[in-house]
């Protein structure tokens, strides 16, 4: 019994970190030019070729319409260039991969 709650411990402490290697994968890549906080929660993601991806709340990579006008927390504008939805999942799965 005492091996199963060790072991039950390690499992949720590995659990609640996933999520932050996730995040730690796109700040070290090198490839995101800056992070911007949104109204609804979610996080616009500028890559150094300019274009955009957006990571929903809940940490998903999600779609951006051509245009799209995005508000920043700070109540400024900002207009979607490009649509970088794979290159974002791809790193957000990087983290949870190893």
């Amino acid at each position: 019994m005492k091996s199963f709650a060790i072991a039950l411990a390690i499992s949720a402490a590995a659990t609640a970190a996933a999520p932050a290697f996730a995040h730690d994968a796109l700040e070290t890549s090198g490839v995101v030019k800056s992070k911007v906080q949104l109204v609804d929660g979610s996080t616009l993601y500028v890559f150094k070729d300019g274009k955009m991806a957006r990571e929903d709340r809940f940490g998903r990579a999600v779609f951006l319409k051509r245009g799209e006008t995005l508000t920043t927390v700070d109540g400024s504008k900002i207009v979607a260039v490009g649509n970088e939805v794979a290159r974002l999942d791809a790193l957000l799965k990087e983290g949870h991969n190893g």
